[in-house]
């Protein structure tokens, strides 16, 4: 069966302190393969729906890791692509007790930034029904010109275009930041991020559903809102085809292992079950809550996923 959803945007590698601790007092490092759009796409293929992954990784050999771990997951490799000029991301998380995870890229000219338009054909976009993107690949040219590319292109061909914010500060100025994201908002049909996310973009509402109104107004006729532990909520105008309103879920309460990808795997519960044909924005959200949860149990961003029975 052919793919039904593609994935657009960054693997990487991301090396975890092997001991929780600051970036500046760990001594060891483990090696896991990570990118947002790269852990939706091994979750998606985890439910059972897998996608394209339009990737670029340096021909180095990380690359070569990323490449293995992709395909190991059941990952096609037809938009996987090796830059033979350019090496791959690498990532340092953080895993300070008195902080958030906290990202430190060695991301100068690398592979991901060295996307080109048009390398994936009309034909694959007509082919499809769902276009996932994330933010990092605005960061950058020519990667944002070919996200835009992408995004136009999708649209052309009726596909439902979703957009994954993720804010990192690292990777760019606040202004560039908000400039680059309110450039591509009136072209997304579905956004997804956190409330944490959202000041980074210059929406500050006063909880949930304003925020979300603030972002129709952007552009985007469903929103999803997550705000970890203390669950999620989604709103959609009457421009969305499906039912209009708003939604909140409380979460799933888990023995939580590692919270690493839990909003790229909320990503790839809604995306799962819009596809599937969910109308109820409250069965959209109990979904995608139970595949984040769900995804906790398990050491990795794309560790597999335990039965969604053991939340539910």
């Amino acid at each position: 069966m052919k793919p039904s959803v593609l994935v657009a945007g960054e693997a990487l590698i991301d090396f975890l302190p092997e001991s929780e601790s600051s970036l500046a007092a760990a001594a060891a490092f483990s090696r896991n393969p990570g990118g947002a759009p790269a852990n939706v796409a091994v979750r998606l293929a985890q439910l059972d729906r897998t996608p394209w992954f339009w990737t670029r990784v340096g021909a180095d050999p990380f690359g070569d890791f990323l490449v293995d771990a992709l395909t190991e997951r059941g990952l096609p490799d037809r938009f996987v692509e090796r830059d033979a000029e350019a090496k791959t991301t690498l990532a340092f998380v953080s895993d300070d007790p008195e902080a958030l995870p906290r990202f430190t890229f060695y991301r100068h000219e690398t592979a991901d930034t060295r996307f080109q338009p048009g390398r994936v054909p009309d034909d694959v976009l007509a082919s499809v029904d769902w276009v996932v993107l994330g933010s990092v690949l605005l960061a950058c040219s020519p990667s944002h010109e070919a996200m835009h590319d992408l995004v136009e292109r999708a649209a052309d061909q009726d596909c439902t275009v979703v957009f994954d914010l993720n804010a990192r500060q690292e990777l760019w100025s606040e202004a560039d930041f908000e400039r680059q994201v309110r450039r591509i908002l009136p072209s997304i049909d579905v956004m997804k991020t956190s409330l944490e996310e959202l000041p980074h973009a210059g929406v500050t509402g006063d909880g949930p559903m304003d925020l979300a109104g603030e972002l129709h107004e952007l552009g985007p006729h469903t929103v999803f809102l997550t705000h970890g532990e203390r669950g999620s909520a989604a709103s959609a105008t009457e421009t969305a085809p499906w039912a209009a309103g708003g939604a909140t879920h409380d979460g799933y309460a888990v023995d939580a292992v590692d919270t690493t990808g839990a909003g790229d795997a909320f990503t790839a519960g809604i995306v799962d079950a819009l596809a599937d044909g969910t109308t109820d924005l409250d069965e959209v959200l109990a979904r995608a809550d139970a595949v984040a949860a769900a995804s906790t149990m398990r050491a990795g961003g794309m560790a597999e996923l335990p039965d969604l029975d053991a939340v539910l």
